[in-house]
């Protein structure tokens, strides 16, 4: 159920990105060039969906449970560390260079959009060198 669950809601999320145009990169490069052809459309859906998330937020901890999940998984620590610089920080600077992040770019495979094949690998080996270098090293029993 969970599977099924997660699989409607990525894909209501693909289709929120196509029908709102952040599957293509020029949208937003567009949006951070504020001296050239900078088009504000990418504030807009950023603040909707912050209003929605926020609405939504409140009234799903209202209940005790989530509707698929024995428990909300919510991060217990709010220390501001290395990993919480440097990852955001080097995922926006991937975002100005390319114009995708992750979703809209797994979402533009679909669409054929220029640079997405050559994005998602750079994007993949990222994230395993983020996985390695974070990584705890096992230790022998």
């Amino acid at each position: 159920m969970s599977f099924m669950v997660n699989l409607a809601l990525g894909l209501l999320f693909g289709i929120g990105l196509v029908v709102s145009g952040m599957s293509d990169p020029a949208k937003v490069l567009n949006f951070l060039d504020l001296f050239g052809t900078w088009d504000p459309s990418l504030a807009f859906v950023m603040g909707g969906a912050v209003i929605t998330a926020f609405a939504g937020y409140r009234i799903v901890f209202r209940r005790p449970k989530p509707l698929a999940g024995a428990s909300f998984h919510v991060p217990n620590s709010s220390a501001i560390d290395r990993r919480i610089i440097v990852g955001p920080a080097i995922f926006g600077i991937g975002w100005g260079l390319g114009g995708f992040c992750p979703g809209p770019a797994l979402t533009a495979i679909a669409l054929g959009a220029a640079g997405t094949y050559a994005f998602l690998p750079m994007m993949f080996l990222g994230m395993w060198l983020a996985r390695m270098a974070t990584a705890r090293p096992v230790a022998a029993a």
